[in-house]
């Protein structure tokens, strides 16, 4: 059995229905924080689950797969006696096809997207979020019609990823329409492939169940859509909102990777990430008992003073936060990074590893330093549009937290 409270603790200071209200789809770091010091290891019962909130103890869990374990997302959109497909990052053809189609398109896909922003225009949705799609069009090598289609079924996925009912639905009849998007496409390469991700695909060799449309779909739906699209719009309503910040870049391009690194940990846009224990595990002072849900929250980790001082303040380069790619339970050279939990676990391979790409945490990395630098150099007068007051929210619960509307001028 675990406790529903150990002698002389009580839970008075939150109620579980503060960790469902409106608040927390605007600001839900003065919850969590209240949390993380009074309840590092919070039993949930109202919505069945543990929080856990303090860096180490978010850390420790996400990385341990001997006692914990992710389920796929397409879990929830897709019933258990459908075909759910299969993810196929596991497969280095897969990575060098993905990272090589990015390199390859970065440069194109950053001057649309720039060339088409006037003096004035809204950042969260004429570069955050169309970059990331410009790529995946390149990724899948689709044309601007089918790259429509793929956005709006994308975003129906993602939105069905959460607990709504109605978008759960909605998110299975995405599903349907995603596979027949994708099968022409598929068919078509395996005859004629090319160097994009479908054909990668396409010409695996997984044995007696050779690869399928549906595999692409299981595939592209398991990879991160909110990191790039959220952290971009995150860091750069962060920069324009800290002039002195956004000052110090200008004068420093260098320090645009350490901003991208910055906005990670102040405003993660996946802001928490779903463990469930594979048996009964006594971990935190509790007996967790077997499928239990833990619920690992990024936002109040990424802001705890055991692992950065002033956790709440935006600082550029500040030198209590990793400043490379992070390893084991993030970190590196005796330092915390903030938690990207879009991106998955760090990566076990060198930085420059041979015989496969870099990380997914290094191209994303990549892509926002090299399109933020550019955007900067294009336009190195940029302020928010008159009476502007941009701010971080996410639609639903446990959707992206990001900024939604930054409008800006730009000269």
């Amino acid at each position: 059995m675990f406790q529903r409270e150990r002698v002389g603790e009580t839970t008075n200071l939150v109620s579980p229905r503060e960790l469902v209200d409106d608040e927390m789809l605007t600001d839900p770091y003065r919850a969590l924080g209240v949390l993380r010091e009074n309840y590092p290891c919070y039993r949930d019962w109202k919505n069945n689950r543990f929080w856990l909130t303090r860096y180490d103890d978010v850390t420790s869990v996400f990385v341990d797969d001997a006692n914990f374990e992710t389920r796929p997302k397409r879990s929830r959109i897709v019933g258990s006696s459908a075909d759910r497909g299969r993810d196929l990052w596991s497969h280095v053809a897969v990575l060098d096809a993905h990272a090589t189609r990015i390199d390859d398109a970065l440069d194109i896909a950053i001057e649309r997207c720039l060339a088409d922003l006037t003096p004035a225009c809204d950042l969260a949705t004429e570069f955050a979020a169309r970059l990331p799609l410009e790529l995946w069009g390149a990724v899948l090598d689709l044309d601007a019609e089918q790259l429509t289609r793929f956005a709006a079924l994308t975003w129906r996925l993602q939105r069905g990823l959460g607990w709504d009912p109605v978008a759960q639905v909605d998110a299975t009849a995405a599903w349907e329409e995603m596979v027949d998007l994708v099968t022409p496409l598929f068919e078509r390469r395996r005859h004629e492939p090319g160097d994009d991700l479908i054909s990668a695909i396409a010409r695996l060799d997984l044995g007696e169940r050779p690869p399928t449309p549906t595999d692409v779909v299981a595939t592209v739906v398991e990879a991160d859509h909110e990191t790039l699209h959220g952290g971009l719009a995150n860091l750069w309503c962060l920069l324009l909102t800290h002039r002195e910040q956004l000052d110090r870049v200008r004068a420093d391009p260098r320090l645009m990777k350490f901003a991208w690194l910055e906005a990670l940990r102040h405003s993660p846009p996946v802001q928490s990430a779903e463990r469930y224990a594979r048996r009964e595990v006594e971990r935190f002072g509790r007996l967790l008992p077997d499928g239990a849900l833990v619920h690992l929250s990024a936002a109040a980790a990424n802001r705890d003073p055991r692992a950065f001082s002033d956790p709440d303040d935006f600082v550029v380069g500040r030198r209590d936060l990793c400043q490379r790619e992070p390893r084991g339970q993030y970190r590196a050279d005796g330092l915390p990074s903030g938690i990207a939990f879009g991106m998955g676990k760090p990566s076990i391979h060198p930085a420059v590893p041979k015989e496969r790409p870099r990380s997914i945490y290094a191209i994303t990395r990549d892509v926002a330093v090299a399109a933020s630098t550019r955007l900067l150099e294009r336009w190195p007068v940029l302020d928010l549009a008159d009476g502007a007051e941009p701010t971080m929210r996410s639609l639903r619960l446990g959707e992206m937290y990001t900024c939604w509307r930054l409008p800006v001028r730009l000269r």
